[in-house]
């Protein structure tokens, strides 16, 4: 991707994610957008790590999506959350608003129900509207 093609990575969104980090066994939060774009990261998260990790949660809700609607036989498929599951952890993912998903990563130890509540209680508390994010117009213009 070349400079003029680049979105900024925001931090403005980070200051959500304090509440997930004080979570027995979280190590990493991000805010990302639907195109793939960092909105906000937890500190120990670096940026090309976050990066990497929005592109990929991008193309995974949309596999999710695209896969409940193949198995339900229904388009309008909203997605409530996905979990991914692997030696050294969890990474959960619930839709925060329009275009804009929250993400943790937490060790294996972590208890799955806590974390989950608490990211949806966050997107409640926030709002939709603390939690859109627009999408891109074509950004080659």
């Amino acid at each position: 991707m070349t400079p003029a093609t680049r979105r900024p990575v925001s931090e403005d969104m980070s200051w959500v994610l304090a509440p997930l980090m004080e979570l027995p066994h979280v190590a990493h939060a991000a805010v990302i957008s639907g195109d793939g774009f960092v909105e906000g990261r937890s500190e120990g998260l670096e940026r090309d790590a976050a990066e990497g990790v929005a592109a990929m949660m991008s193309a995974l809700q949309g596999a999710a999506r695209t896969t409940s609607a193949a198995f339900s036989g229904e388009e309008d498929v909203r997605l409530r959350q996905t979990v991914i599951e692997s030696d050294r952890g969890w990474v959960f993912a619930i839709p925060a608003g329009e275009n804009t998903c929250l993400t943790v990563f937490a060790t294996p130890e972590v208890n799955m129900r806590v974390v989950t509540h608490q990211m949806q209680v966050q997107v409640a508390t926030l709002g939709e509207k603390a939690m859109n994010s627009p999408t891109r117009d074509d950004v080659s213009a």
